[in-house]
């Protein structure tokens, strides 16, 4: 007999969209210090050291924790341990909205990361325990998913507009009235739900994840930024053992991670077609930036404008999915589908010169953008309906754990290829005579050439602006060669391995779910 499950009703869409809202500026805060570097150098004069920590420390910690907190949201209640996150992140905003010192900014950009670790899993757990019914979850992690691209987007264009108008805290400050709506709207919308037969906490697993976690992130971003080197990789190879430390720690009577549920294809599939999704994804998005402002010579404002047109891909394929899942198109066909996207996306990407003109820049991306969403959309859909509904958050854990390492792989693989590239054409196609320093910060990067080239003759600065723009889109159509065939192998891994999963969602345990509404109270909505 089947059972059946009970259908969420008006109060869960509601909480739905109130979920939403930690989403949106977890995303935000990835990006939101791009346009205020300027200002923060002014103001508290930072090294350059303390100005890549600025930018990174929120991404090395919030993947770092991802884990323990998706772990301990199903351990202690997830709505509780979202509002914890909630005053924990609106905090760390005030003291960086006012930090003095970089240390201070960097600290509690630390604390930013740990509230977003926070604020992810919760929220991807609380969906699972609210919405039971296979097509309205469908829709619900659709817009969920949405939400977490639409901030990345914003990120840039909301620092824009602040910057404009305020000091450089603003940009921070931004988050306060969403974080009190949060606090307040949660306790009534939200219904608690959590593990009852949790075990204890494990540091040791929690400390090991991170461990494991932190150096490799670190290796793969610094290797990507200034290539390979000994320390680098040794980082990375620190990460491994210790990954390994964790992943036989996890073989105790009570893990923080089943690794019975991870052989499940419903679990690893997803999470490895995602990380190839973020891998591409991740990648592109640093290429359309530069390609915007270092090529196209746009403002960061202005750039950040145009950017926001691939999110119409987004806006298209999305409902579009949603509507083929419910109509019973099996996951690995729209999976296929959504990698075949990102194939033509990245063939145009190959048309790309710096005389083709910015649309196709803004057609590939948008092309990409609505494609891998569809492959994302997908792989959390899967595994949130298929993860047990007491272990969703930590289950939600391991996919974004999983997004966050593809895209760290995405930005050093494709930024060294294109790096490697770059260099070597731009060395024979640079006017003789020019200063051995000119000539150094040429060879790093398009951006070092853009500023040595104001500094140059007209007509010199002309030919290495010229120089170094055409290798510079020579080093990206080589990625989007190589991204192809990426895609390509996930195209193949979504038809074979993808063919048979379902979701195989567990019979709903009324001590799951705390505040819930009865079956009878559900059908009469």
């Amino acid at each position: 007999m089947t059972q059946v499950q009970p259908k969420a009703g008006r109060k869960e869409w509601i909480a739905l969209f109130v979920l939403l809202l930690p989403l949106l500026l977890v995303s935000m805060d990835v990006s939101v210090l791009y346009f205020a570097v300027p200002y923060i150098s002014e103001e508290i004069s930072p090294s350059s050291t303390e100005q890549l920590w600025m930018f990174d420390i929120y991404g090395f910690v919030l993947a770092g924790t991802l884990l323990t907190m998706g772990w301990l949201g199903d351990r202690i209640g997830r709505r509780k341990l979202l509002l914890i996150g909630t005053v924990g992140f609106a905090l760390a905003s005030v003291a960086a909205a006012y930090a003095s010192t970089p240390l201070m900014l960097i600290i509690a950009r630390g604390v930013l990361g740990i509230a977003g670790a926070v604020l992810t899993p919760t929220t991807a757990g609380l969906i699972r325990n609210m919405f039971h019914d296979e097509k309205q979850r469908q829709t619900a992690v659709a817009i969920w998913t949405g939400g977490l691209a639409g901030g990345i987007g914003l990120g840039p264009v909301m620092s824009g507009l602040l910057l404009e108008h305020f000091w450089w805290g603003s940009v921070f400050l931004i988050n306060l009235p969403f974080m009190a709506m949060l606090l307040i709207l949660t306790p009534l919308l939200v219904p608690e739900s959590r593990d009852p037969n949790a075990g204890r906490f494990d540091w040791i697993s929690s400390f090991l994840s991170l461990a494991a976690i932190l150096p490799i992130i670190y290796g793969i971003k610094e290797w990507a930024a200034n290539g390979a080197n000994g320390t680098r990789i040794g980082a990375i190879a620190v990460g491994v053992v210790i990954g390994l430390l964790f992943v036989l720690r996890q073989r105790r009577p009570d893990p923080m991670i089943d690794l019975k549920l991870l052989r499940r294809r419903e679990i690893n599939g997803p999470v490895f077609s995602k990380m190839i999704a973020m891998f591409c994804l991740v990648g592109m998005s640093a290429f359309t930036a530069q390609y915007l402002q270092s090529v196209y010579g746009l403002t960061p404002l202005v750039a950040g404008l145009w950017s926001l047109l691939p999110s119409a891909g987004v806006s298209i394929t999305t409902p579009i999915v949603t509507i083929l899942l419910k109509k019973g198109v099996h996951r690995s066909i729209l999976v296929s589908a959504g990698y075949i996207i990102g194939i033509a996306a990245f063939a145009v990407l190959t048309l790309a010169t710096p005389d083709s003109g910015i649309w196709v820049i803004l057609l590939s991306a948008g092309m990409l953008a609505g494609g891998l969403v569809i492959v994302m959309t997908l792989a959390t859909e899967l595994l949130v309906g298929s993860a047990p509904p007491e272990r969703a958050s930590i289950a939600a854990a391991t996919l974004e754990t999983g997004a966050q390492l593809g895209g760290a792989l995405g930005l050093a693989v494709m930024g060294s290829v294109a790096g490697a590239v770059y260099r070597d054409e731009v060395v024979g196609a640079l006017p003789n005579g020019l200063p051995e320093s000119a000539t150094a910060a040429i060879e790093q990067t398009l951006g070092g050439a853009v500023a040595v080239s104001g500094q140059l003759p007209e007509q010199i600065g002309d030919a290495v602006l010229a120089a170094a723009r055409e290798a510079f889109a020579n080093g990206v159509q080589t990625t989007a060669y190589m991204c192809m065939v990426l895609l390509a192998a996930g195209t193949v891994f979504a038809a074979t391995y993808l063919r048979k999963v379902n979701v195989r969602p567990d019979a709903v345990n009324p001590d799951l779910i705390v505040d819930a509404p009865t079956l009878q109270e559900a059908q009469v909505r």
